[in-house]
C-alpha cells in the first residue's frame, strides 16, 4: 500500500463514516499495522502507510478478497438457478 492521506482513504471507502475510519485507523496504528506520520504545518497534514507487519498481511488480504469474489459469484449463480425454477 502506498502512503495515503485521510481523505484519500475515505474516497476509497465511500460507505464508511469519518468517525469509523478514524477509529479503525487508530486501532490499526495501536496494533502496529499502519504508521501515522504527522506533518506539523498549517493546515495539518497526516499520512498513513503500512508498517513491515502490515505488509505481511497483504497475501492474506488478497486471498480473502479472492474468496469473497468467488463466494459472491457462487451466490449469484445459485440465485439465478434457484429463481429460474
Amino acid at each position: 500500500m502506498k502512503t495515503r492521506r485521510f481523505n484519500e482513504l475515505r474516497r476509497l471507502m465511500p460507505g464508511i463514516t469519518q468517525r469509523m475510519l478514524t477509529l479503525q485507523l487508530r486501532e490499526l496504528e495501536e496494533d502496529g499495522v499502519i504508521h501515522r506520520k504527522v506533518y506539523h504545518q498549517v493546515p495539518p497534514k497526516v499520512e498513513y502507510s503500512l508498517t513491515e507487519l502490515g505488509e505481511t498481511l497483504k497475501p492474506l488480504i488478497k486471498m480473502m478478497r479472492t474468496w469473497g469474489e468467488d463466494y459472491e459469484k457462487l451466490q449469484s449463480d445459485f440465485q439465478e438457478t434457484y429463481y429460474e425454477r
